[in-house]
């Protein structure tokens, strides 16, 4: 959405809160009257409104608000300032920077974006991949830990300092990400088989992590980054390029961040998982909508 389109929902704490609304009860903006709101808990449409704003089920009686039970209430923040907050969040400014435009302190504007980012994990769904896809893994972090730079066990696959990412894409498709305790064959197995459908074409490296494929019911096809990045072959052109691309695009959304925790980098990589699968479409409509949902009880 536009920045444009964007300031005719955000006049007012009236305004705002109607685009909560249809969104919440209609699934997205709409003409007409106000949907009537339904119970988070029996879903009976048979709410009435009270006096203080929020609504009380006629079946079950119970009381909610526009963002009871919903990943909006992580922040106590109004309509109108949620709705600036998530365009922001689409526009990818830190928190630091969002909390001084909404004038909003630096904890609250980060627990806001992390409601942002679980709601994000929360919602992403597996995905079977069943044409050609690309395998690769990679490390995020520090070139080389402070204490220890330049010592030889620190560089390569043997990186203790580092996080391993195991990603898979889909040719012309999405690419899903998942943070692995280590690189072994085991591990590339399992994540594959639970990922790809077998029977479909492989593409990967040389690493001997990815032996096991063509024993696994896959069709396995390696290019040796030593001497080429792509090769022909029979069924096309043998690379992983678009991976690697995606891993370029993803570790550049983390370096404006300046170091992320490893107990959050989870939440910050499956962000840009989402961003690359939806960079065609309108952001803060798929924002907006994840975000309205009931928080699932985990």
């Amino acid at each position: 959405m536009s920045i444009r389109n964007f300031q005719r929902f955000v006049r007012s704490e009236s305004a705002a809160s109607a685009v909560l609304h249809r969104y919440r009860f209609a699934g997205g903006l709409g003409r007409g009257p106000l949907p009537v709101a339904r119970c988070p808990r029996c879903a009976a449409p048979g709410a009435y409104g009270l006096a203080d704003g929020r609504w009380r089920c006629g079946a079950c009686r119970y009381t909610f608000g526009l963002l009871t039970e919903t990943w909006l209430e992580a922040c106590r923040l109004s309509p109108l300032t949620w709705l600036w907050a998530i365009k922001l969040f689409e526009l990818e400014l830190v928190a630091q920077q969002a909390g001084v435009q909404l004038g909003v302190s630096y904890p609250t504007i980060l627990r806001a974006f992390t409601a942002i980012r679980r709601a994000l994990l929360a919602a992403a769904e597996p995905t079977l991949f069943r044409r050609e896809v690309e395998a690769d893994e990679s490390y995020f972090g520090p070139r080389r830990p402070a204490r220890s730079r330049g010592a030889p066990q620190n560089r390569g696959r043997s990186t203790p300092h580092k996080i391993p990412v195991f990603g898979i894409l889909e040719r012309h498709g999405r690419v899903q990400v998942t943070v692995v305790h280590d690189c072994s064959a085991e591990s590339l197995l399992r994540e594959t088989l639970r990922t790809v459908k077998r029977g479909s074409l492989v593409y990967t490296d040389r690493w001997g992590g990815y032996d096991t494929l063509a024993f696994c019911g896959y069709r396995h096809l390696r290019v040796d980054h030593g001497k080429r990045f792509s090769r022909p072959s029979a069924t096309g052109k043998v690379h992983i390029n678009g991976l690697e691309g995606f891993w370029s695009y993803a570790k550049g959304k983390l370096l404006k961040h300046h170091g992320v925790s490893p107990r959050k980098f989870p939440l910050y990589l499956y962000e840009a998982q989402f961003r690359y699968n939806h960079r065609h479409e309108d952001l803060f409509d798929r924002l907006l909508t994840i975000l309205v949902r009931p928080v699932p009880d985990l």
